[in-house]
């Protein structure tokens, strides 16, 4: 079964058996503008929840993009190196950051559904 969470800082996180698919949300990308450069990480670096994973680079601006939970990453979109604007024409599909194994799956249940989430940015 696959389950969406949100943040407050803007990501979502998919979790399908285990592993969790990152990115930031529609609209994270629609505040940054277009993207120019997308700084991803090295698989198998360890997180922690809330320490930086990925820094997206904007006409406007930079941002960080942080850990939801703790975890291992095990993959990056290497698509991202090419095309950063994936993020922005499909932040939650092919725009989509890292993989990553969950460490402690009980830290899922301090974010949001995506109800609360939309609720939030209302």
């Amino acid at each position: 079964m696959t389950k969406t969470y949100f943040t407050e800082d803007h990501e979502w996180i998919k979790v399908e058996g285990g592993v969790a698919t990152v990115g930031i949300t529609d609209y994270a990308q629609e505040q940054l503008g277009d993207l120019v450069f997308v700084e991803l990480p090295e698989a198998g670096k360890a997180l922690a929840k809330g320490d930086t994973a990925v820094v997206v680079e904007s006409v406007k601006a930079a941002s960080d993009v942080y850990a939801p939970v703790d975890g291992e990453i095990t993959a990056v979109n290497e698509a991202l190196a090419g095309d950063p604007s994936l993020v922005n024409s499909a932040p939650a599909g092919d725009g989509w950051l890292w993989k990553m194994t969950l460490a402690d799956e009980s830290q899922l249940e301090g974010l949001m559904d995506e109800a609360a989430y939309q609720a939030s940015i209302a």
